[in-house]
């Protein structure tokens, strides 16, 4: 099958899945629904709302009163894996502009705002090059500020990541031999690709893992915790989360889990291993040294 004959199934079934989630998101569905959404005619509608009651009838109604579709108390997902982080991040993307009006599904989009954030927005130039030297396993002359000077640096990047506020690349610096990481809103201007040559699998703290114990604060009242571990997902008084040994440091910073001086409603949560994840950081930043110490090639 090519893949323009499977097209007309794959579009059968995101009508399918529309369906689906107006009934469970919003309640109702109608044939006018489906005409505006997909530009398909009225009885091209009726089509796809019989054929979503036979294949799902317990999950809809006709409300004669309303004269449209409604969802049944005993509605269960067929087509969609329901998920409100993803309809929420969908309002976020909307809210800052990265989605527009006709990817969202609502029929009308609730009054939502998001509070404001510090602009961060990353070059397309300085992105597009420090992903082409990550294709080619190169090193990048940049003129990066730190919060110390600015000046020319060779880096070799070999990944990207996110801590929540800012981006940064993973790489390899070529002045300090050791793996650092670069925000790229530093990044000033461009120079060449270099050749060099690095293994990103010695980068241990990019490589390895460890799981964060978080815990209600112990200065909270029995109230407060019960607050929290609802808050945290915490049934058990406790969330293990596995984070990379390079992203434990700005998640640790992020929630504040190292300060110790924060009033315990401030606070809310801590993190149970905190000496061990600044030992495990501090290891491995030992055993990449001494890989590439041992390397012939760097």
């Amino acid at each position: 099958m090519t893949e323009t004959d499977d097209q007309p199934r794959r579009h059968l079934a995101q009508r399918m899945e529309f369906i689906e989630w107006r009934l469970f998101w919003e309640g109702h569905v109608n044939r006018s629904d489906l005409e505006e959404r997909f530009d398909i005619s009225t009885p091209q509608a009726s089509v796809d709302l019989r054929n979503y009651r036979e294949a799902a009838s317990d999950n809809i109604e006709y409300n004669a009163t309303e004269k449209r579709y409604v969802a049944s108390s005993k509605i269960k997902p067929k087509f969609l894996k329901i998920s409100a982080n993803r309809v929420l991040l969908q309002l976020w993307a909307w809210v800052n502009g990265v989605l527009q009006r006709d990817d969202l599904w609502f029929s009308s989009i609730p009054a939502v705002d998001i509070a404001p954030e510090i602009g961060r927005d990353v070059r397309p130039e300085v992105l597009r090059r420090v992903l082409e030297a990550i294709r080619g396993r190169q090193a990048l002359n940049v003129r990066y500020q730190s919060l110390t000077s600015s000046r020319w640096r060779d880096m070799a990047p070999h990944a990207l990541a996110f801590d929540g506020h800012r981006w940064h690349a993973r790489a390899w610096c070529c002045e300090r031999e050791e793996f650092r990481d670069f925000v790229l809103t530093r990044i000033e201007r461009l120079g060449k690709l270099k050749s060099v040559s690095f293994d990103p699998e010695h980068d241990i703290e990019w490589r390895d893992t460890i799981r964060l114990k978080l815990c209600p604060h112990p200065g909270l009242s029995d109230e407060q915790r019960q607050a929290i571990q609802r808050d945290y997902d915490m049934p058990e008084g406790v969330r293990e989360i596995e984070v990379r040994l390079s992203m434990a440091y700005y998640f640790i910073k992020r929630m504040n889990l190292d300060l110790k001086d924060l009033p315990p409603a401030r606070a809310q949560i801590s993190l149970a291993n905190l000496n061990e994840v600044e030992n495990a950081i501090a290891e491995a930043k030992a055993a990449a040294r001494k890989l590439v110490e041992r390397s012939p090639d760097t």
